[in-house]
């Protein structure tokens, strides 16, 4: 279902390169070298590019052969034509084996990253059904990463047994200490049963906020408006944004 838009919320774009064997070392030096090229994009306002780690959440195990690019745009057609056309993005063609890309409209949205507000404004309207992404961000206080590390890995692992999860992953921009995971539910209602009612992710809630464990945090709600590509194989989203 997508609702009618009667202001213009910040379109976002989350890509996920999964990169070819043999190119283990290209893939780590994207994330030093796109940078300024994608200063460079038509109609590009924010971006990060991210790191992932095995599993659905946060992870201390990097995965060298999975990577995310995370976009706010203009508007579509300054997304699209960055994804079709750009001299970068037929690079990463040549490296990897599969790419998938989700449009999003957020929801709404609390917090920083980097001291900015990335995906406001947001959408005016309600939305009572259809699939929802959820991305969580935060940087971690350095004394609080014994503790952040003992706990976390156990709320991201309620997540292979979470109802109505279509699809997760940890992605962060630098080590331990700056992690995000992004996840889309069939539903508010099955991403709110586990947020709100699974007591590992209660009990890390608990901690964060009792032992100030992040120095920074965001936290944004999407609506899925259309995806390109595939992801481990195949789309998560192809038989829930149909028309």
């Amino acid at each position: 279902m997508q609702p009618t838009i009667t202001s213009a919320p910040r379109l976002t774009t989350l890509t996920l390169f999964g990169i070819k064997k043999g190119n283990l070392r290209w893939g780590l030096a994207q994330m030093g070298t796109s940078g300024p090229k994608l200063q460079k994009v038509p109609g590009l306002l924010f971006y990060k590019l991210l790191g992932s780690g095995h599993g659905k959440g946060f992870s201390i195990k990097p995965n060298f052969y999975r990577y995310g690019l995370i976009c706010t745009w203009e508007n579509e057609e300054a997304a699209d034509s960055f994804f079709r056309n750009s001299e970068l993005m037929q690079e990463y063609e040549e490296h990897t084996y599969e790419r998938w890309t989700c449009y999003l409209l957020p929801l709404q949205s609390h917090g920083q990253w980097d001291k900015k507000e990335p995906f406001s404004p947001t959408v005016s309207e309600k939305y009572t059904s259809g699939p929802i992404a959820v991305l969580t961000r935060a940087s971690i206080n350095w004394l609080a990463l014994t503790n952040f590390w003992r706990f976390v890995p156990q709320s991201s692992k309620a997540l292979d047994d979470a109802g109505g999860l279509l699809c997760s992953i940890g992605l962060g921009e630098l080590p331990l200490v700056r992690q995000a995971t992004f996840s889309i539910w069939e539903s508010a209602d099955a991403m709110k049963e586990y947020a709100y009612r699974n007591p590992k992710h209660q009990e890390v809630i608990k901690r964060t906020r009792a032992e100030n464990w992040y120095s920074e945090e965001l936290f944004a709600r999407f609506i899925p408006i259309k995806t390109a590509g595939t992801w481990n194989g195949t789309d998560p989203l192809e038989n829930y944004l149909r028309s």
